[in-house]
């Protein structure tokens, strides 16, 4: 009999909801797709960008293509206003890669990084992988999200290696604080540990706040390394391009970039066509970003319009991101609401997917077209009472 790595050692069997889903024959509404090239939201791009005759001269680099890594600066600086040295930019064929590579670099087997509660599921599969622990730290709500820097001492020990922050979350949609940034800055350097910090969302706020950290590019006081990439920013996850970015004091950052190098050298993942187009394709985010803001805007309304004043389940507020939480009674389990939703005609997601740590939630996704996602909504109201 083979023998499997014990990093795979999960429970593969499907949940009460996959099998219903499966077992389905009628059509319902998709209130979990988070994909936009499956929702009609894709960007005005011309194939001819990915043609570059270019492409079949093989030119790696460990770091990627210069002129990719200058177009990611030149991002954060419209987008941002931060400065930001092609030089600290490495990148990868996605965000999860990205964080394979900096466990790879930052943690020996054993070893353990602080991961928020709730959040995207995938950290306790990629922390797996590397033969890392993930220790969840929670985040607090209070009518908004908050991360207290307590909180996250109090989940560290003598492995920490990492401390990873999402900003803005999923499925919350919370930026990281100014206060919040400084609490985690003295954590850090307590713990002697790097700081991972998750944007893929921030450029989707649904408002201002001064008390919002815009980038952690650029922060300089701890050892930083900063995560986003095309899937988001401009919708074109089938183009797996992503990138990291190094902040922090000169020899911290010197010496994580020589050995991170190491590392991205022995994969050397990301294909030329695409860093080759990287600068045409970043130049297309802003009509992209703004049509996704507003199918937000308009699904939030009709969600917002389909609760009844005295319903008993609430829309949580969320500062960003392509998703809203849904408080709901807790009558029933969070897997008995998605069960019965899905009778009714509705997918969602029960909030236990993004381990919440109390309370009763449901997740749905705001990308859905504007009129499949108001009947979709009248349903969740007709349902949940």
């Amino acid at each position: 009999m083979i023998r499997y790595s014990k990093r795979l050692d999960w429970d593969l069997g499907e949940n009460a909801l996959a099998r219903a889903i499966a077992a389905r024959s009628d059509p319902y509404i998709d209130l979990s797709e988070a994909n936009p090239t499956r929702a009609g939201l894709v960007p005005d791009l011309d194939l001819g960008v990915l043609a570059n005759p270019r492409t079949l001269r093989y030119e790696p680099h460990p770091k990627g293509a210069f002129a990719a890594r200058e177009a990611v600066a030149a991002y954060y600086g419209e987008s941002r206003g931060a400065a930001v040295d092609p030089e600290r930019i490495v990148l990868t064929a996605s965000t999860s890669e990205a964080y394979a590579l900096l466990f790879k670099l930052l943690c020996d087997p054993g070893d353990s990084v602080l991961v928020p509660e709730p959040s995207y599921p995938l950290f306790g599969y990629l922390t797996a992988l590397e033969s890392v622990r993930a220790v969840p730290y929670a985040l607090r709500w209070d009518g908004e999200w908050h991360l207290d820097p307590e909180t996250v001492l109090a989940a560290a020990g003598p492995t920490t290696r990492a401390i990873v922050i999402v900003s803005p979350g999923n499925p919350t949609g919370a930026y990281l604080k100014e206060s919040e940034l400084t609490g985690l800055s003295k954590a850090c350097e307590r713990l002697g540990c790097a700081l991972i910090c998750d944007e893929v969302f921030a450029d989707y706020p649904r408002g201002p706040d001064p008390r919002r950290v815009s980038t952690t590019a650029g922060h300089e006081p701890q050892l930083t390394f900063t995560l986003s990439g095309l899937s988001k920013v401009c919708g074109l996850p089938q183009l797996k391009l992503g990138w990291c970015v190094a902040s922090g004091p000169r020899d911290d950052v010197a010496g994580a970039l020589s050995r991170l190098e190491l590392v991205a050298d022995s994969y050397l993942s990301v294909s030329t066509p695409v860093q080759l187009a990287a600068p045409s394709l970043l130049g297309l985010r802003q009509g992209f970003q703004r049509r996704v803001l507003d199918r937000i805007e308009g699904n939030l309304f009709a969600l917002a319009r389909a609760r009844a004043p005295d319903a008993p389940w609430n829309i949580l507020q969320g500062e960003a991101g392509w998703s809203a939480i849904l408080a709901v009674p807790s009558a029933r389990s969070e897997e008995e609401w998605a069960l019965r939703l899905l009778d009714a005609g509705v997918l969602v997601q029960p909030g236990y997917f993004y381990d919440f740590p109390q309370g009763s939630y449901l997740v749905v996704s705001l990308l859905p077209p504007e009129r499949e996602f108001a009947r979709a909504a009248e349903i969740l109201a007709r349902t949940l009472g």
